[in-house]
């Protein structure tokens, strides 16, 4: 059973930082590709970076590049999203998301398994 647990949320100062943790169970890493999505109140749902667990490959919208680095650690089951710089834009909740596949470009994909959320403001 594919499990998704984000953790490192909550409030920060503009300019600060968070690191974000989705804990994995269920399915090995290696074949899959695990996306992190936002959404803010009143607005859609918006893709923020993902990672291709065959072989690290990544992608990242232009809101975030340049600011926030995603990384696989596959001992831990873990994957992160390192966020630097943040901006008060960058409020939402943030999930985890997780679809097989060895090849597909991530930025392709639609994931079909999501973890609960958790939320990041930015505010001073």
């Amino acid at each position: 059973q594919v499990q998704l647990v984000e953790s490192g949320g909550g409030l920060v100062q503009p300019g600060g930082s968070l690191r974000l943790s989705c804990a994995t169970s269920g399915f090995n890493l290696e074949y899959y590709a695990i996306g992190w999505f936002r959404q803010a109140p009143g607005k859609e749902r918006e893709g923020v970076s993902c990672i291709r667990g065959s072989d690290g490959s990544t992608y990242y919208s232009d809101s975030v590049k340049g600011r926030f680095t995603i990384s696989s650690d596959n001992a831990k089951n873990t994957v992160y999203l390192q966020m630097n710089s943040l901006k008060p834009e960058d409020t939402a909740v943030y999930y985890c998301a997780a679809e097989p596949t060895i090849a597909a470009m991530c930025a392709t994909l639609r994931f079909g398994s999501w973890g609960q959320g958790t939320q990041v403001t930015v505010s001073s």
